[in-house]
């Protein structure tokens, strides 16, 4: 029924709903609108490379797959995305690159969405991270330390996760 911006910012917008129900009654829904972005399985022979960092709120640092959106003014498909975060983030330019799916991030109060990629035929080189990232470090990990890391709860990233399982499913 109507719509208003209740808070913006060059990362997000935040919008509050009026909305009427199918039945009839009135309702209400906030909605955190963000840009889509890309995810990136760097694969090896025996694993994949992830990236550390702290994220702010949650108060810690864990371990993920590199993501990242286009930066302000800055536009292009996404595959051209999913190749410039992960040099980005750990200097590794993929010879192939697949698309493996394109999921929500949330979609109970985001439309945000992201495509997944596997990247292979790895060639290494070094990271340009931008200055929010100064304290990120890659490495890479065997298939059975990323297991563990998930029963551990060092990866704790549902995007992160979400895409492991659509790599997963290529393999069934």
């Amino acid at each position: 029924m109507s719509s208003r911006v209740v808070y913006r910012n060059p990362w997000m917008t935040v919008r509050e709903d009026e909305i009427r129900h199918p039945d009839g009654s009135p309702g209400i829904f906030g909605v955190v609108e963000k840009p889509d972005f890309a995810l990136v399985l760097p694969r090896w022979a025996g694993g994949f490379w992830m990236v550390e960092q702290f994220r702010y709120p949650v108060g810690r640092r864990a371990w993920e797959f590199p993501q990242g959106s286009w930066g302000r003014n800055a536009t292009g498909d996404q595959a051209a995305l999913a190749r410039q975060e992960l040099a980005e983030e750990t200097g590794l330019r993929a010879g192939s690159l697949t698309h493996l799916g394109h999921l929500f991030e949330a979609y109970g109060y985001s439309p945000q969405g992201f495509d997944v990629y596997l990247a292979s035929d790895l060639e290494e080189g070094a990271p340009d991270r931008e200055p929010s990232e100064q304290d990120m470090v890659h490495r890479s990990f065997r298939d059975d330390e990323i297991l563990a890391m998930i029963r551990s709860g060092r990866i704790v990233d549902a995007p992160s996760l979400a895409a492991l399982t659509l790599y997963r499913l290529q393999a069934v």
